[in-house]
């Protein structure tokens, strides 16, 4: 397994790690199977979305903070949208692994999804 370390630098933000995954994968020397990517954090998320247009990331963002407002939760350390952002995104992905690339879409990239930042986090990565 690799562990690549994160820093963040705003409440929330979507930052392409693609490449780093990439780089991984070539670390732990398997040229077909599943990669998993895994945030062991849980007011961060992983996703697989378009990276050609810089505007979906910032309408992904909206659009969470509009399905999670801050309202008046139970949750003493006043980050509940975080959590729930987090329950939406999921905590981890899949992706095949062909020839030891990367099997993704055209515009697909993988992103880590910060919720409660800044903050120094980590992604772990598994070949299966």
């Amino acid at each position: 397994m690799k562990q690549l370390t994160i820093r963040t630098h705003a409440e929330i933000e979507l930052i392409d790690v693609t490449d780093e995954v990439q780089a991984a994968l070539k670390g732990l020397g398997i040229s077909d199977g599943i990669l998993l990517v895994f945030i062991p954090h849980t007011t961060a998320g992983v996703i697989i979305n378009e990276g050609a247009d810089p505007a979906v990331r910032e309408d992904l963002i909206q659009a969470l903070k509009r399905i999670t407002p801050d309202l008046h939760y139970r949750h003493m350390e006043g980050n509940s949208p975080a959590h729930i952002q987090t329950a939406l995104t999921g905590s981890s992905v899949l992706i095949p692994v062909e020839k030891g690339g990367l099997c993704l879409g055209t515009w697909q990239r993988i992103f880590f999804c910060e919720f409660d930042g800044p903050r120094t986090r980590n992604i772990w990565i598994k070949a299966i």
